[in-house]
């Protein structure tokens, strides 16, 4: 939660998205009509958005071999995976079930990065049979399993480590990933005695490595401290004659909610990229965030006003168990009417909060708005990432639609959860 002095206008930063008329529109789509189509709450996503935040992120990275590898985790639906594979997009997955909606998709296994830091060897034999690029190796014990699964099929595992290199990043603890203390990786002091194992193994082949430090990161200097640790594991590496190809530099860079002014992908892309140049290696990144997060919003409707000895509620009918962030991580989505009108110049100072039976279902403290009513539309922004791919069917709610804006025009790429959805299984 937060509270803020003055409102905030998202607009300015997320150009798919603009006020027409004092109607918020995605595209040349009004909100206020996906809504009375598809109902509230809906995630609304523009495609336009999604393209241009990839092929700029592309471009930032021009001067060096390289491959985009859109963190499937941040946002899974198969129609936006679509988008991105006809884009040429690689892809980061972090399960077999992720592994299995890209072969949905169409997404051949040779543009497919696996990271986790669990992996089955269930998840480890669908990777091999898929022929994935490269196995970003989280362990020693998993280096062990991936080389025992690959001897049983008499191939050899494409293999990169994932080095923790103790820098600290990432907005929140919950998902700062690169310090010792985290479960992700193996310590950098300790990365060339797994690779020197891993030159025993017949049925490994290094060909990378692997570093992703965290996820909403707002500075380059993070980055760099951690490039620099690379490069030199990198120089170590080779000597011992291991062939490093690739530097999976995973993802992390941050986008704007509110306030945040987080680096130009032009500034990220010539860092890194800069990096790659000098040690002869082909990049991969694995952006999420970056790409889909600023192309949602979250639409819901006002349910009811309260006041409690002067405290203010808008009651919305979206809840923690359909975008978790604000109460998982503390996290800001600015929250705006989706109708503007010259009535509305009277503006009040609210608490938006969610139905769900837990105190900790609140989105905003003391968040300027104007004087709403029950059923107005309102729009959460910021949504495209880690909203419906946290969500959640928490005090037996449904799931939300998502909905795909098109220019003009708008389709529904998920339903609405029906009742019966509920208990299947049961």
């Amino acid at each position: 939660m937060t509270s803020r002095l003055r409102p905030l206008d998202p607009t300015r930063y997320t150009p798919f998205f603009r006020y027409r008329d004092g109607r918020l529109h995605a595209e040349g789509v009004a909100l206020d009509r996906v809504a009375a189509r598809v109902g509230t709450p809906v995630y609304v996503y523009s495609r336009a958005a999604i393209e241009s935040a990839w092929k700029r992120f592309d471009r930032a990275f021009a001067s060096a071999p390289h491959m985009v590898c859109y963190s499937v985790k941040a946002n899974s639906n198969l129609s936006i995976l679509r988008i991105l594979g006809r884009l040429g997009s690689g892809f980061d997955i972090v399960s077999a079930g992720e592994l299995d909606r890209l072969r949905r998709a169409g997404v051949p296994g040779r543009r497919i990065v696996f990271s986790g830091v669990g992996k089955t060897r269930e998840e480890i034999r669908e990777a091999l049979r898929a022929g994935i690029l490269l196995f970003n190796v989280e362990s020693e014990a998993e280096l062990e399993a991936l080389a025992e699964e690959a001897a049983r099929r008499r191939v050899v595992a494409s293999a990169a480590l994932r080095v923790n290199p103790d820098v600290g990043a990432g907005a929140h603890p919950h998902i700062a990933t690169g310090r010792r203390a985290h479960k992700f990786g193996v310590d950098w002091s300790r990365a060339a005695d797994v690779y020197r194992a891993g030159l025993g193994m017949p049925s490994i082949r290094w060909r990378g490595v692997t570093a992703h430090i965290g996820s909403q990161i707002l500075s380059l200097d993070p980055f760099r401290r951690a490039l620099a640790r690379l490069e030199a594991l990198i120089a170590q590496l080779r000597r011992m004659g291991v062939n490093i190809e690739y530097l999976d530099f995973g993802g992390g860079l941050g986008v704007r909610y509110g306030e945040e002014q987080p680096p130009d992908f032009r500034d990220y892309g010539k860092l890194v990229a800069g990096t790659a140049r000098k040690l002869g290696c082909r990049l991969l990144l694995e952006p999420g965030r970056a790409i889909v997060g600023p192309a949602g919003v979250l639409l819901t409707q006002v349910v009811y006003k309260k006041e409690n000895r002067g405290k203010k509620f808008l009651v919305i009918d979206a809840a923690m168990n359909d975008l978790m962030r604000p109460a998982l991580y503390g996290a800001v989505h600015p929250v705006t009417a989706v109708r503007r009108t010259s009535s509305r110049e009277r503006w009040t100072v609210a608490d938006i909060v969610g139905p769900v039976c837990e105190t900790g279902d609140s989105f905003l403290a003391d968040w300027p708005m104007p004087d709403v009513e029950s059923g107005d539309l309102l729009a959460l922004w910021g949504a495209g990432a880690y909203g419906f791919a946290l969500s959640s069917n928490y005090n037996s709610r449904r799931r939300p639609a998502e909905v795909l804006v098109e220019g003009e025009k708008f389709r529904t790429i998920r339903r609405r959860q029906s009742y019966a959805d509920l208990i299947r299984g049961e």
